[in-house]
């Protein structure tokens, strides 16, 4: 039988180094490939996407831009698709339910990444949690989506304008709309040719500098007379400036207070008219005999009523004041044929 050697402490020494070598050199390949430190240094965390493009397993997952760590499996999960990360210890603080999660590019040619945005006031997501995802609006897929919409805008601007809805698809449609257009915009040319010619009060302040300076001078006008009532100057000047006259506003408006409450409370005359039931009544009570006096008067009965009413009796009266007058005018002229006195003496 062969003789079975036993290994030398030096040859169990290169081993052992050789090992240990082998396994740090893995190791530092491990730490360089792999963002995100060991395995012990990261956590797992889960974020869904319509479209994933060109995300696989192995893209880098940025926070803040910077590279934190990578995609570990893609899956197709009904109508999404959910991507596993490792992301690292140290940005757990940042991945919060209010960060959100794209799809970004690494470079021109198309390599993906999954960027997320870092949210410290919000609650960190656990482990295998889901980060909320959206679409970043310098992508392609964003543009796109707005351009689409954009252009469906377009599609039913257009579509209106051929309906005719509106002023501008009533200009377009409509002949009689643009012809009174046409007709406002020659008026208008019309207006600013004889403004140009100095025709009219807009034209001649336009053109003539007579007018122009003749208003600069009214408005000088104006401020010196603004500036004199600043000062006080004026009846109206010290109606905003005097105190005293202040004061005696303030009492006016006191004393009217006075007396509207006087009136209120009923008292004079005029408070007891505003106040008082049973004047009130018997103001009513004589105006209802008045009212029944003129109806009386109007009817011809009693004296008044009949020489307001009765013509023949008006006619009478008339005569008998003519006669009078021609009585009393021949008594001035020939007082004697009237007078006549006999004196006797016993």
């Amino acid at each position: 039988m062969p003789r079975t050697r036993s290994l030398a402490w030096s040859e169990l020494k290169i081993g052992i180094i050789t090992v240990f070598a082998v396994v740090m050199a893995a190791l530092m390949v491990f730490a360089v490939g792999g963002a995100g430190g060991f395995f012990w240094q990261r956590y797992p965390l889960k974020v869904r996407f319509q479209n994933i493009a060109t995300v696989k397993s192995g893209t880098p997952v940025r926070v803040a831009g910077i590279e934190m760590g990578t995609v570990t499996e893609v899956r197709l999960t009904g109508s999404t698709v959910e991507a596993w990360l490792e992301v690292s210890n140290e940005v757990r603080p940042l991945v919060t339910d209010r960060s959100l999660a794209v799809i970004g590019a690494v470079s021109l040619l198309g390599e993906g990444a999954i960027d997320i945005t870092p949210a410290p006031d919000g609650t960190p997501v656990a482990d295998w949690g889901y980060v909320p995802s959206g679409i970043d609006p310098a992508s392609i897929a964003a543009l796109s989506a707005v351009a689409g919409k954009g252009l469906d805008e377009t599609a039913r601007l257009l579509a209106d304008l051929r309906a005719g809805k509106g002023t501008l698809g009533l200009l377009f449609t409509d002949e009689k709309a643009y012809r009174d257009l046409e007709a406002l915009m020659a008026s208008a040319t019309r207006v600013t040719e004889a403004v140009g010619r100095g025709r009219g009060s807009l034209g001649r302040l336009v053109n003539d500098p007579a007018v122009y300076n003749e208003l600069v001078a009214a408005t000088g006008a104006l401020n010196a007379i603004t500036a004199k009532v600043a000062r006080g100057e004026g009846s109206l000047g010290a109606l905003l400036n005097d105190p005293a006259l202040a004061a005696s506003a303030t009492q006016a408006a006191a004393n009217l207070e006075k007396v509207t409450g006087g009136l209120a409370r009923g008292d004079g005359t005029a408070g007891k008219l505003l106040t008082d039931e049973q004047l009130y009544s018997r103001l009513n009570a004589t105006a209802a005999r008045l009212d029944d006096i003129s109806t009386k008067l109007a009817a011809g009965e009693g004296t008044a009523g009949m020489l307001l009413q009765d013509r023949r009796l008006y006619d009478n009266m008339s005569a008998a004041v003519t006669e009078l007058r021609g009585l009393v005018s021949d008594i001035r002229k020939d007082p004697k044929k009237y007078l006549n006195v006999k004196v006797s003496l016993f």
